[in-house]
């Protein structure tokens, strides 16, 4: 079948990408974004600001998800505590209200936190910076640098 005068299967790659952000970003000369490295971002958060800056200054314009406009789904927040190697609960802010509120006291599974972290972002640690199978939470930022500067057989091992 075509579309556009190309056939179906000359469009199909056997490339991956991370995101439809980085499958874009292939056709973009004007955006060298590193879609290996994704930072989930709160501009509102000095600790966010400062790693974000960081990563930047090292040569390294990361994917940056803001995530309390695009929260992650269960199975990105799944991915990413495995990433970080810690529990679901380890990711969430206890001192934010809406924990103290809806969340303190309670025994919850991990597949819970991981739902109350999709319903309720702000909970989420931030920031989170993500490299290939490596994950860091930036506090300090500097923990944003050591994975930068790992290579890829260091963060996959």
């Amino acid at each position: 079948m075509e579309k556009n005068g190309h056939n179906d299967s000359d469009a199909a790659e056997t490339r991956e990408y991370s995101s439809p952000a980085c499958y874009l970003h292939e056709f973009s000369s004007a955006d060298n974004t590193d879609c290996n490295v994704v930072i989930y971002h709160n501009p509102a958060c000095s600790k966010s600001r400062a790693t974000l800056a960081l990563i930047q200054a090292s040569g390294i314009r990361p994917r940056i998800v803001e995530y309390l406009k695009t929260p992650p789904s269960v199975v990105e927040l799944q991915t990413i505590v495995q990433k970080l190697d810690i529990p679901p609960v380890a990711l969430v802010r206890t001192g934010e209200a809406v924990y103290k509120e809806k969340y303190l006291g309670k025994q919850m599974s991990d597949a819970q936190w991981i739902a109350a972290l999709v319903a309720d972002p702000i909970l989420i640690e931030r920031p989170i910076v993500v490299r290939g199978d490596a994950a860091v939470i930036g506090r300090p930022p500097e923990n944003a640098q050591r994975l930068l500067s790992m290579s890829d057989e260091t963060r996959s091992e």
